[in-house]
């Protein structure tokens, strides 16, 4: 293997890491990177992760100085915006084509997906999030459309940096009870063919979701330190 394939695959390890870390916010929004403990950390040189970090600053996940120091991206309420928008009008699309492609192996994958959810609220927490996602891709790989599965699944990595936040909020057990019963209600519309119905109610979801209260509350917080800034 040449060294340019070694640090290629070193530089995918990276990616990965280093993505994860970001998207779960065990590096901070805002945090410096300390690229050579990070290496120590990753057992390689600093040549492929400095390869993950210029691919990660492409998709504006890091953002890099004229030092070249690297920090974790903060959040803002329009990147958020924007990336409900998406949403809000993928997933009622993928929605729709899985009731009308689902196959009997698409419902047995949504009917487990479903029985495993949690309320997606601080006390179940990373738990609720694993399972929550894992239901919205089965219902997104039903809709048979590959290229709406790979844009759906960056949009979520996106979203979950913000998801997490919204857990940070105020609990309020009524809309995540109402959020967890709309998916059974999802898996209903899909089984029965009801395309219609399931495009509908998925965008009354994504528009009562999660990032929806997180928007809300990222633009609170940042009218609130223009007044005082």
């Amino acid at each position: 293997m040449s060294s340019a394939n070694v640090f290629s695959s070193k530089g995918e390890v990276a990616y990965a890491e280093l993505r994860g870390r970001i998207l779960s916010g065990a590096l901070r929004p805002g945090s410096r990177l300390e690229q050579n403990e990070l290496a120590g950390d990753l057992g390689m040189s600093l040549t492929p992760l400095r390869e993950a970090i210029r691919r990660l600053s492409s998709e504006g996940l890091i953002r890099l100085d004229a030092h070249r120091d690297a920090r974790v991206a903060g959040m803002s309420a329009a990147e958020a915006r924007q990336l409900f928008e998406v949403r809000l009008s993928l997933d009622p699309t993928a929605a729709m084509y899985a009731a009308q492609r689902r196959t009997a192996d698409d419902l047995s994958a949504l009917r487990a997906a479903v029985a495993r959810l949690l309320p997606v609220t601080r006390e179940w927490g990373e738990e609720a999030l694993t399972v929550h996602r894992a239901f919205h891709r089965a219902l997104y790989v039903a809709s048979h459309n590959a290229t709406l599965v790979r844009l759906l699944d960056d949009i979520w990595d996106k979203t979950d940096r913000y998801r997490r936040a919204g857990l940070e909020l105020p609990p309020g057990n009524e809309p995540r009870t109402r959020d967890h019963q709309e998916h059974h209600r999802l898996v209903d519309l899909v089984a029965a063919g009801d395309d219609t119905g399931a495009r509908e109610l998925m965008q009354t979801h994504i528009e009562r979701s999660l990032l929806a209260s997180a928007i809300e509350a990222l633009e609170q917080r940042e009218r609130a330190g223009t007044a005082t800034g």
